[in-house]
């Protein structure tokens, strides 16, 4: 995104059977095996007031957040939620571990956060300790006991009863430590202690910016930090020899997935892989830890946004013909790639060209910052583009828990993901190079298996940008059953293409502007929009909002987004756009330009109004309208349609575009007035310019919004403003600017502008827009 213009603790067993599924383990919303023991929380500790509530805030459990399974697509049946009420303390970055931990906090949520009990500013001179107890249920001996965090931001330290057990640099990635060694038979103690510099470190920050975490005036695209756990922390018993990792890829060319069973400790054991669907099984297959195992699925149901079916997945560990250990997990069978369709480069999901439209997803609360208050939030949002008829979503900077991979997959959506950006301004020194690499491994690794995610998005508007060529070749051969943007925004803000990818990605606000394929790329509009309603009463700081294009009226918020729906629908996506993203789905602290409130509590657009539109500009992709063709060389005259004065012509007077009633009685300069010679276009040979009859050399153009007819003074301006491209209309044809897509040749008034669909001015009224804009070419009145 572009700079901002100015302006209870209790103890819960329950055992999951691996071998019934995930997806019904899922859809049932079984909570897995609950929390480790410990001692209740003290009724002293309260959440903080947040700036906002969101439907969620007060139904966040005290000491049992988040208890659902927080892995779904590497299940075992036993495991053991450490979520809730920890001992917390802060000491300066260089400090050892504290003596007393003073205060508490809610885990996973970040120290800045309400829903955490601490919400507080978090800098780069502080470091976070967390501390708890747990013991280990009797009935997990004699298996191995691995420690996970879903994602701790940024440098995690963990120690069991004393003894360091790892260490780690990440804030996006998973990471897990074998513990068992420094169990002992009673309690146990974890302690962790985080270090997170913030956007003053070299690490990846995405939109994090050390800021007050109340609400306050400023912040622009930026936000509040988020340090420390933010994600679910857990016990699980394994056996020695285990799965850690399932690597799965469709592949629709023979029907088969190809899977590779990463596992620890697995020497001389061999891996079985079985695919099933409603509990029949599909196909199975077997081979060596590690390496392919192609499992056949004859006449696959393939998986995409209008039918995201899902197969389930077991995989085996066998020594001999004994199992060792058992995992459950799914996957969806479907293609993604880049390929001509009508000689326009485009992305093809299943082999079949879909326009992908989506919205940019920051993923921030105003109660939880960085963490969802419940699992039911972290859904709604994708069930809210479900709702406005979008298909797709880019997952701005910032790599959520896997849960919402979960939904996406199941609720059918296609994923932009992008690797978190560093600081913006900077370049990167070698050491966060290599950090900002490894890390982005780790991200692919742990997210590969997901269908929905479609398309990785290595950098952003030039945010600290290197080596963008050769990173996005890398991605390619890392991951190469996904596409890969090098760049998003490569027109903005000082970005530099690598030149390479699947995609070549504009940003322009509002837009939608024009973005063409090249030879090698498809074209995406990677961020567009902004435009901005402030919701009294729903206001992260009231008065402080900004948006790209402030909207006078939800009236005018509708005709404007609806409008630029369906000006990408009838003139971008003929001319070789594929897929757009909009800016944003909801607002976040001082930016008020989303479809939603912050709070997630108003839906400001119409909701059946923008899906409407949205299944219009999907189902245009798949039955494209042939495009229109004028007679070049020829004279003719332009008809307006709009009932009540179709016996009006577009002519010329002083200078300036009318429209007037013409016939046979009407005075021969009438007549010639009325005539327009059709040209190829002066600035896109695909379009047309309209040279007027009796002014040779003279041409129909906008300028400041009012259409006239001028002579030409051979600049790039004039020819832009002087090219109009052809669009079907109903009963005639519309005319788009070509240097100003999706704004519109219209008469109102007898006078001719140039209008957008939604915009501000008084010829841009709504009322009979779409018939004033479309004009009947018929036979010329001066031959």
């Amino acid at each position: 995104m572009k700079s901002a213009p100015a302006p209870r603790r209790r103890t819960l067993w329950r055992r999951l059977t691996a071998g019934t599924g995930l997806l019904a383990l899922i859809a049932t919303a079984l909570v897995g095996a609950g929390t480790a023991p410990a001692a209740a929380a003290p009724a002293a500790w309260t959440p903080k007031p947040a700036p906002m509530t969101t439907p969620w805030t007060n139904q966040v459990s005290v000491d049992n957040p988040l208890p659902e399974y927080p892995r779904p697509q590497l299940t075992r049946p036993d495991w053991a939620n450490l979520n809730g009420i920890w001992d917390f303390a802060v000491t300066g970055r260089d400090a050892g571990q504290p003596a007393s931990f003073s205060e508490q906090i809610r885990v996973p949520f970040v120290a800045e956060s309400s829903l955490s009990g601490i919400k507080r500013r978090i800098t780069e001179n502080d470091k976070l300790w967390y501390k708890r107890a747990f013991t280990v249920p009797s009935n997990w001996n004699g298996r191995r006991v691995v420690l996970n965090f879903g994602a701790s931001d940024w440098q995690s330290t963990v120690w069991v009863n004393g003894t360091q057990v790892g260490a780690h640099k990440g804030g996006f990635d998973s990471f897990s430590y074998d513990i068992t060694p420094q169990l002992n038979g009673g309690s146990n103690t974890i302690v962790v202690s985080v270090y997170d510099p913030t956007q003053t470190g070299g690490q990846a920050v995405g939109k994090q910016r050390i800021n007050d975490v109340n609400p306050h005036a400023g912040g622009g695209i930026f936000y509040t930090a988020a340090s420390g756990i933010w994600q679910t922390v857990w016990l699980e018993p394994v056996a020695a020899s285990h799965v850690t990792r399932l690597d799965m890829t469709p592949n629709l060319g023979n029907n088969t997935l190809r899977v590779k069973v990463q596992a620890a400790s697995a020497s001389g054991r061999t891996a079985r892989v079985t695919v099933s669907s409603g509990g029949s099984v599909v196909g199975t297959a077997t081979g060596a830890p590690g390496t392919d195992i192609s499992v056949s699925v004859p006449n696959p149901r393939l998986w995409s946004p209008d039918d995201p079916f899902l197969y389930d997945v077991r995989a085996e560990l066998l020594d001999g013909t004994s199992v060792v250990d058992t995992v459950g997990s799914y996957a969806g069978m479907r293609s993604i790639a880049v390929a001509k369709v009508d000689n326009i480069l485009r992305p093809v999901l299943n082999g079949k060209f879909v326009f992908q439209t989506g919205t940019l997803d920051q993923g921030y609360w105003p109660d939880g910052i960085y963490t969802a208050p419940t699992d039911a939030a972290l859904r709604s949002d994708l069930q809210a583009h479900k709702d406005l008829g979008f298909n797709m979503v880019r997952k701005h900077i910032k790599v959520e828990p896997q849960r919402w991979f979960y939904w996406a997959d199941k609720l059918g959506l296609l994923v932009w993901q992008d690797m978190p950006a560093m600081d913006t301004g900077k370049t990167p020194d070698g050491a966060s190079r290599t950090q900002w690499e490894a890390e982005y491994h780790a991200v692919i690794d742990q997210h590969r298996s997901s269908p929905s995610l479609v398309m990785w998005v290595n950098q952003n508007e030039g945010w600290g940008q290197y080596d963008q060529a050769r990173i996005a070749n890398e991605v390619k051969a890392y991951d190469p059953s996904r596409l890969v943007n090098n760049m998003s925004g490569v027109n903005c803000c000082g970005s530099v293409d690598g030149g390479n990818g699947d995609v070549i990605d504009n940003h322009v606000y509002v837009g939608p502007g024009n973005t063409a394929p090249t030879a090698t790329r498809a074209a995406v509009l990677g961020e567009f929009g902004g435009l901005g309603w402030k919701v009294p009463g729903h206001e992260w700081y009231p008065g402080g909002g900004f948006s790209y294009e402030d909207q006078a009226s939800v009236a005018a918020l509708n005709n404007r987004f609806v409008g630029l729906l369906d000006s990408i629908r009838v003139g971008q996506l003929p001319a070789g756009l594929s897929a757009s993203v909009y800016t944003e789905i909801t607002d976040v602290e001082n930016e008020a330009n989303g479809l939603l409130t912050y709070d997630r509590q108003v839906v400001k657009v119409d909701t059946a109004r923008v899906k409407a539109a949205n299944q219009a500009l999907i189902q245009a992709s798949k039955t494209p309208a042939p495009p229109v063709t004028l007679p070049t060389g020829q004279y003719k005259s332009l008809r307006v349609t709009t009932p009540g004065h179709t016996n009006k012509y577009l002519r010329h007077y002083d200078a300036l575009a009318f429209t007037e009633v013409v016939d046979g009685g009407s005075a021969a300069v009438l007549k010639s007035d009325a005539t327009w010679k059709i040209v190829t276009g002066l600035a896109n040979g695909n379009c047309y310019s309209f040279e007027s009859r009796n002014y040779p050399g003279e041409y129909l153009r906008h300028r400041d919004f009012r259409v006239r007819r001028d002579a030409s003074d051979g600049s790039a301006l004039f020819k832009a403003d002087a090219t109009w491209c052809a669009l079907p209309g109903t009963g005639g044809v519309r005319f788009s600017s070509a240097n100003l897509p999706g704004s519109y040749l219209r008469h109102i008034g007898s006078e001719v502008w140039l209008a957008t669909p939604g915009g501000g001015h008084a010829w841009d009224n709504a009322a009979t827009f779409t018939e004033d804009t479309t004009w009947s070419v018929d036979a010329p009145w001066a031959p």
